[in-house]
């Protein structure tokens, strides 16, 4: 069996995290090696390819802030498309010649560490190996695809794919009989794409959407972002890592009542009409801690909708008058058109709280009313083992031979969101109590580079890709060949992701955010949902206090840097 035996570093996964890590670790000097499970770098943009994928933050803050990387690069949409992501990936391959450290097609089943060495040992589905120092997990909050539990799902005969999983050659919907279960992000663009083409779109909802505009009008051209490279993309890096969110835009501070009704009216109308994500994040500052001011929020969001949406039981549907869950306490997706496909006449919506499918057959899938609802298509938007179940999914075995997929099924337990008590030497960035599925995923990935013209303005912010690299050169200096969290670490961290978690309203709906859309997953917090300011304080603070609450382990003996947490 091919192996990689004598390396400093394995990054398990390929996307905007995993690349990072291997361009800053190989250019601080580290042997480092790449295991990617799929053909291609992109991570969740190489998996997922459904019809109508497009990310949901501004083109802006959604890329690498290396210079080298963003002077020559030129987007052609504010939210680019699947596609264009895949081709930005290939244009940083090749910048960056990444490649050549890569194992494409290689998926790792499983790792151990030994207590001996101070090293994994890494088993892949190639046979490939690896005996790295140091483990990263750049999995990702959203690499295992929560498939429904309903009778007769295997006997269905048309074509049937999990968004996640969709061909990567594509799918022919054009003309035919389209079901999608699931109405998150997911489902959402999936609609939007199919419901113009299909001959017939039958859309199963089990919770509806409070989605809110995209606004993507408008082409971007390479003028105007040569204007913004020259003084404007620098000041956006650095200020995405400043706002509660990562992205360039900050909450109000202020609360919903602090404001005269005709205020707040047109703060909510000029959030809605630049779109995007800040009619959440952008908004007041207390529409997630207080129930009276969220129900603003959602009458205004429900009175737009109603707007869009002819029908009237589509509209109870759609944006029902009682509001079944704080607005935000799901995630918020974007829509160009979604509303106006359940005005066609070859739409319908089946509410699944009311009419529950009870099994699939050859055909299609039959409803509690006894309808079956022919298809020929039927994409299954249904989710995600989220943040813990990229991991959980491999074979990871801890110092006490204790796999943490079983460490965690009585509840979830890290520190910083970063690394985990009993699993030394490895890393999980972008990943559990952290603030993965709250924050623009670049901006958690990467740190702020600043161009040499900017270099006496701005000081660069680490967030965990940094985090990792420059805890990495700290135990290289000073020798150490061992790092593990303290079990009181750990649990003083625990402590305050619930904490934090539990001041607020994101609780009340059953979501990814705490694992209470998988059956029988401990139901809790999965992010630091305190915002990125915070966050990256108290990571540094630990760095600054020597990696205050872990053990570091070196030829002389064992240190314990006092918590700080």
């Amino acid at each position: 069996m091919a192996g990689h035996q004598d390396l400093d570093v394995l990054v398990v996964g390929a996307g905007f995290s995993g690349v990072y890590q291997l361009y800053k670790l190989r250019t601080a000097g580290f042997s480092v090696k790449v295991f990617e499970a799929g053909s291609g770098l992109g991570g969740v943009w190489y998996w997922n390819c459904y019809p109508g994928l497009r990310v949901d933050s501004d083109f802006s803050i959604y890329q690498f802030s290396l210079e080298e990387i963003w002077r020559d690069w030129n987007w052609t949409e504010k939210y680019p498309s699947r596609q264009e992501l895949i081709e930005y990936f290939k244009y940083v391959d090749k910048k960056l010649d990444l490649s050549r450290d890569i194992s494409f097609n290689t998926r790792v089943t499983s790792a151990s560490f030994d207590t001996t060495t101070n090293c994994w040992s890494v088993l892949t589905d190639t046979g490939v190996t690896a005996n790295p120092h140091f483990l990263i997990l750049c999995t990702g909050f959203a690499s295992k695809p929560l498939f429904p539990d309903i009778p007769g799902l295997a006997t269905f005969q048309g074509a049937m794919h999990h968004t996640s999983l969709w061909p990567q050659a594509g799918l022919d919907i054009a003309g035919k009989r389209v079901g999608v279960i699931g109405t998150g992000a997911s489902g959402v663009q999936v609609v939007q794409e199919a419901g113009p083409i299909a001959a017939h779109l039958t859309v199963f909802q089990r919770t509806p959407n409070l989605a809110v505009p995209m606004m993507n009008q408008r082409p971007l051209s390479a003028a105007t972002q040569t204007r913004m490279k020259e003084e404007m993309y620098p000041i956006i890096f650095k200020r995405r890592q400043q706002t509660f969110g990562g992205f360039q835009f900050d909450r109000v501070p202020r609360g919903v009542f602090d404001l005269s009704p005709e205020e707040r009216y047109l703060l909510f109308d000029d959030l809605w009409l630049k779109g995007g994500l800040r009619f959440v994040h952008g908004s007041c500052n207390d529409i997630l801690t207080n129930e009276k001011a969220n129900a603003e929020v959602y009458s205004f969001w429900r009175k737009r909708v109603l707007e869009r949406v002819r029908d009237p039981d589509m509209q109870r549907k759609l944006a029902p008058e009682k509001q079944l869950h704080p607005f935000g306490a799901k995630r918020v997706s974007l829509e160009t058109s979604y509303y106006e496909v359940f005005n066609q006449p070859n739409v319908v919506l089946v509410d699944l709280s009311e009419n529950p499918i009870v099994e699939v057959t050859p055909t299609g899938l039959k409803t509690r009313d006894g309808i079956v609802h022919e298809l020929d298509v039927l994409a299954l938007a249904t989710g995600f083992d989220a943040l813990t179940g990229g991991i959980s999914q491999i074979d990871i075995k801890g110092t006490d031979g204790i796999t943490i997929g079983d460490k965690w099924k009585k509840g979830l337990s890290t520190y910083l969101g970063l690394t985990v008590t009993g699993y030394p030497n490895m890393f999980t960035p972008f990943g559990p109590h952290g603030p993965a599925a709250f924050c623009n995923g670049p901006t958690c990935a990467v740190r702020f580079s600043t161009p040499t013209h900017f270099s006496h303005a701005y000081t660069p912010q680490e967030i965990q890709g940094d985090w990792i690299l420059d805890c990495l050169t700290y135990l290289r200096r000073h020798d150490y060949t061992r790092i593990e969290a303290t079990s009181k670490a750990s649990e003083a961290w625990v402590q305050r992701v619930a904490d934090i978690f539990s001041k607020g309203l994101l609780g009340r709906a059953k979501s990814f955010y705490t694992g209470a859309n998988v059956p029988g997953k401990h139901v809790e917090p999965l992010n630091f949902t305190g915002g990125l300011p915070l966050y990256n304080t108290l990571i540094q603070d630990c760095a600054q206090g020597g990696y205050a609450g872990f053990m570091l382990t070196s030829s002389a003996g064992t240190e314990v840097k006092p918590c700080q947490v």
